[in-house]
């Protein structure tokens, strides 16, 4: 999920993140590359993009503003398109490159062109090409997902790591049935999940299943054109699983299907859920919030029916339009994807990276962190499964994410009619887009 003069100010609110910004405010005038980043302002993410630019500064003599936001990051985006007055960078998701695309708001990138950008892992590139076959960022930062486990809950059940769905769905009974925490109340559950539809969050959760069990979305249908496919077997027996989990075990945490990740992140280390499937940007924080010989990270099993795979997904780096720091904008993309760069997001193993998984492939994560844990997420992204390069991810995502947190929701919905009828909406969706 996830980010001019004497130093970097990360700004803390809206009001003064907006001053000046790139494409048509002040720095157009004073040559100060704005960078906004997906993060919380007074989080240590924020603190990392702030080591990142004024490390960039220092090489350069570029001077550096880097704005940090969280909440309804793309509304505000939007706002400054409207006033014509967008930043000169933003570090964001992959899967919002098309709608930014197909809003106007990207520079093509060079990739010949762009110094390093021959150390890049080609998966990567992959997340930043359009629809039209051009690149619109620099890759930055890689994910693939696991499972982030309560190893002390696990050991306490007697019970070995999960090889299948059906061990993992026995380990999720164990720790909402036995007590896993001995505090002597049936205050537990299994699965910790983002369920909720803000952002798309339960397509967002269940996509790592789906793409386990050989399911998708869409698949291409040659010549830059898709098809609908989420009423295949394999997608709809994954949906099906997940919402057995929510109806008939019951062993999802309460309030899932309204919960985001911010929620969702409380509630595994507040103790209330042991099994969290998200990506390694939590890992960090939790050894230090729930203690490191209390969790562990696990693949996910394949699913009966396909895999291995899990999401892929990540940041790019992305050179917004109307900049008149064209210059300036390529320098930081260049510093942000050299090995210099991707360390110092990477930040070791201390919480706070913005670089999860490395994408210059001359990086050495075992080199800059110690913890192990890291390698089963680094091991998962030889099978990841970035969204496709249809002209907007974004409606795909979340019209899906509204029919699967409805099947999770209500306990008596048909998922394969639920799924049916989201195979229609995008149909529609693509041709909309004239994507099919």
């Amino acid at each position: 999920m996830s980010r001019r003069l004497l130093g970097v100010a990360i700004m803390t609110t809206l009001a003064v993140g907006l001053t000046g910004c790139g494409s048509g405010g002040s720095s157009s005038t004073d040559n100060t590359l704005e960078i906004w980043i997906r993060q919380a302002p007074d989080s240590d993410s924020a603190k990392t993009a702030k080591k990142l630019a004024d490390a960039f500064t220092k090489a350069s003599g570029v001077q550096t503003k880097v704005v940090a936001l969280f909440d309804d990051f793309e509304t505000k985006l939007n706002q400054q398109a409207a006033q014509k007055d967008l930043p000169d960078i933003v570090i964001n998701d992959t899967a919002q490159l098309g709608n930014m695309v197909s809003q106007g708001w990207l520079q093509p990138v060079d990739k010949a062109a762009l110094k390093g950008g021959d150390q890049l892992a080609e998966t990567a590139w992959k997340a930043a090409t359009g629809s039209d076959g051009k690149f619109y960022a620099a890759p930055f930062s890689a994910q693939s997902f696991a499972l982030i486990v309560r190893k002390d809950w696990r050991e306490k059940v007697g019970m070995e790591p999960p090889q299948t769905w059906e061990d993992l769905a026995k380990l999720a009974v164990a720790f909402t049935e036995k007590d896993p925490d001995g505090n002597g109340q049936k205050d537990t559950a299994g699965f910790t999940a983002p369920a909720g539809t803000k952002r798309g969050y339960a397509s967002w959760y269940a996509s790592s299943l789906i793409y386990a069990n050989g399911g998708d979305f869409i698949k291409s249908a040659g010549a830059g054109k898709y098809a609908a496919t989420v009423n295949d077997p394999k997608t709809v027996e994954a949906v099906q699983y997940l919402q057995d989990q929510f109806c008939k075990t019951k062993t999802v945490n309460p309030g899932a299907v309204s919960n985001d990740t911010t929620v969702t992140h409380e509630v595994f280390e507040k103790g209330q859920g042991g099994i969290y499937l998200v990506g390694p940007y939590v890992l960090a924080r939790f050894v230090k919030s729930v203690g490191t010989d209390k969790i562990e990270v696990l693949p996910v099993p394949k699913g009966p029916s396909g895999g291995p795979g899990t999401l892929g997904e990540g940041e790019n780096v992305y050179l917004m339009a109307g900049s008149q720091n064209q210059d300036a904008q390529k320098k930081f993309a260049e510093f942000a994807i050299s090995p210099e760069g991707q360390k110092i997001g990477m930040n070791k193993d201390a919480n706070g990276a913005i670089v999860r998984l490395p994408v210059n492939t001359t990086v050495d994560m075992s080199a800059e962190r110690q913890d192990p844990r890291w390698k089963v997420f680094q091991d998962s992204y030889a099978h990841a499964v970035y969204a496709p390069p249809v002209p907007n991810w974004a409606p795909i995502r979340q019209t899906s994410a509204d029919t699967i947190n409805a099947v999770w929701a209500d306990c008596t919905a048909d998922v394969k009619t639920a799924m049916d009828e989201l195979n229609t909406k995008l149909t529609q969706e693509l041709q909309s887009q004239k994507a099919s």
